[in-house]
């Protein structure tokens, strides 16, 4: 079972936008998956990694989209995406100076940081794009 499943509400309605985020959910549950089967530290490190720099990118495309079409919500939406990143750091450097992980609580983070994050923010976005 995947850790985060596409729903039609995730969809902001901008094709290059809501292809990323099946990515990013691929990538998620991926690492999920890794994890369950015991991944090793590093690979974890390497994956959130991985993670951090395609959602860094992602939120550049969603941000330059948002302020091309003059969207009032901006402001906030772009606080949270930085409140992501930094969480997201905060968790790759944790995993990396322990050695370990947790997978069930990192698992729940990212489903949480992000589906919450779909379904708030980018569901607004979606509102007013459509």
């Amino acid at each position: 079972m995947s850790l985060i499943t596409w729903k039609d509400e995730f969809s902001v309605g901008v094709a290059a936008v809501d292809l990323e985020h099946r990515e990013l959910i691929e990538l998620i549950n991926g690492l999920d998956g890794d994890m369950q089967e015991h991944a090793t530290q590093t690979t974890v490190v390497e994956t959130l990694g991985e993670i951090y720099a395609r959602i860094s990118a992602h939120f550049a495309l969603e941000e330059k989209i948002m302020r091309d079409a003059g969207y009032d919500g901006f402001a906030a939406h772009k606080q949270d995406h930085e409140r992501l990143l930094d969480e997201l750091l905060d968790v790759i450097d944790s995993v990396d100076d322990a050695g370990r992980y947790d997978r069930a609580g990192l698992s729940r983070d990212l489903d949480r940081w992000f589906s919450e994050h779909f379904r708030t923010h980018d569901a607004r976005l979606h509102q007013k794009l459509g």
